[in-house]
């Protein structure tokens, strides 16, 4: 394969990224967001906000994450009960945290542009670089915004040259779903499997008697490269180590020899056509891997009794990614419309609205108080599961760069492991085709401007 250049960077020279971005990149043009010209947040002069009057409207851009949107708006009634002054329209914007970003960077430079915007994993750094998102820190402190408050983890995937670029919000982790019914028939322990060794032990069971396809497989971008991070780390693998790509390991190739066994050699797997959160539901596949978000949709939509569980460890041990989507602020607004948007993101991500927001979907509380607090003691005491997801944030690490931070780099993955697992590719070859595109996306859009 054409591997990316050997060319690694220490902690302190990532962090000049910003500024030298904001001066002088001109980058080469991808599909969907990309880094591009007109960087400059980071660089941008401070705003004094005191003195400044809060806009009267302001809009936000977002897909509804676990299908939330009647619990979004029931949130900005309660804000605009406490500021009347302040009308806050909510737009979808998207199906999909993709559709969101793709449609963000073609108003970028319009008067369509968000007062604020979701901010996902795998867009927020290409906002921050292309100069579209405010830095929140001197915001928050004007308006006494409690960050102490937000797990450290979560609050700090959005860090970068000393500021914060987005808010936890939908906050997630892939999860391990499991049919408690399925399970019993085939004669196995209420639990998930510990490990993938054990998930192999347990699979000719679940298929021989209880009359599903043990394990479901999610497609698609954003989504399939996330959750195989999960098979990719427990082998000792990684998509990179930091800019260069590590594809071409043993370890990389191993779990994906893994995953293309599970459909065609033991036959105990399937991908789904369309949403295997939607199979699981009808009681077609015996387990997933889905979302922390989906659990609520998955509780209520199944005819069975749910179970959850880790993900299962690998050789080298438990492999789980954070993932989700936090809230940002667009840059190109009127401090105005900044304030009042900062005023609806306080509000929005409070203990009591983090609680009813993570209560009602299953993703994660990203507040220490609302993931202690009375709501989610009740939900946790009726609903275990939840539990489960929030349990299983200690086991987390921060994604592979390779991953998240080079232009259109998710998209190559995901068409890779759709190969992989649609159309019986040789894991090497698919992966030495992403590796190629994506050292090509690097040399054009990063490694010139470091």
């Amino acid at each position: 394969m054409t591997a990316t250049p050997t060319f690694t960077i220490n902690r302190r020279q990532i962090l000049k990224l910003a500024a030298v971005f904001g001066a002088t990149a001109t980058l080469a043009a991808c599909s969907g967001p990309s880094l591009g010209a007109g960087a400059g947040a980071a660089s941008r002069a401070a705003t004094d906000w005191t003195g400044i009057v809060p806009a009267k409207e302001i809009t936000w851009w977002s897909n509804h994450p676990g299908t939330s949107k009647l619990i979004e708006q029931e949130i900005i009634k309660r804000f605009q009960a406490e500021n009347p002054e302040i009308t806050v329209t909510l737009v979808t914007a998207g199906a999909n945290y993709d559709e969101i970003a793709q449609k963000f960077q073609a108003a970028s430079g319009t008067n369509s542009v968000p007062d604020l915007v979701l901010a996902s994993d795998v867009w927020w750094f290409r906002y921050m670089i292309n100069g579209q998102v405010l830095p929140l820190d001197d915001l928050a402190k004007h308006l006494e915004f409690d960050t102490d408050d937000f797990n450290k983890t979560l609050y700090d995937d959005y860090t970068f040259t000393g500021n914060h670029w987005a808010i936890p919000y939908a906050r997630s982790t892939p999860l391990f779903y499991y049919n408690k019914a399925v399970w019993a028939k085939a004669g196995l322990p209420d639990r998930a499997p510990k490990t993938w060794a054990e998930f192999d032990e347990w699979a000719p069971k679940i298929a021989a008697d209880g009359g599903v396809t043990p394990l479901g497989l999610g497609k698609g971008a954003s989504w399939a490269a996330w959750w195989f991070c999960n098979m990719l780390w427990g082998q000792g693998g990684a998509y990179s180590d930091e800019w260069t790509m590590t594809l071409d390991t043993p370890e990389a190739i191993a779990a994906a020899d893994y995953l293309q066994s599970l459909i065609y050699e033991r036959k105990v797997a399937t991908v789904a056509a369309v949403d295997q959160v939607a199979d699981f539901g009808a009681g077609l596949t015996g387990c997933i891997m889905g979302s922390t978000g989906s659990l609520t949709g998955i509780l209520k939509a199944a005819t069975f009794e749910v179970g959850t569980g880790f993900l299962p460890e690998g050789p080298e041990g438990q492999a789980c990614p954070t993932g989700g989507t936090g809230v940002a602020i667009a840059a190109d607004r009127t401090p105005e419309q900044q304030l009042a948007a900062g005023m609806f993101l306080k509000f929005l991500t409070n203990s009591e609205n983090t609680a009813y927001f993570s209560s009602n979907t299953g993703y994660m509380p990203v507040r220490t108080s609302a993931r202690d607090g009375e709501t989610m003691t009740q939900v946790y005491a009726e609903f275990p599961q939840f539990r489960t997801a929030v349990d299983q944030l200690e086991t987390t690490r921060s994604q592979d760069w390779g991953r998240v931070f080079v232009p259109n780099a998710d998209k190559e993955l995901t068409t890779a492991l759709e190969k992989i697992m649609l159309q019986q590719t040789a894991p090497a070859e698919a992966f030495a085709v992403a590796s190629t595109a994506i050292a090509t996306s690097f040399d054009e859009n990063v490694s010139p401007y470091l």
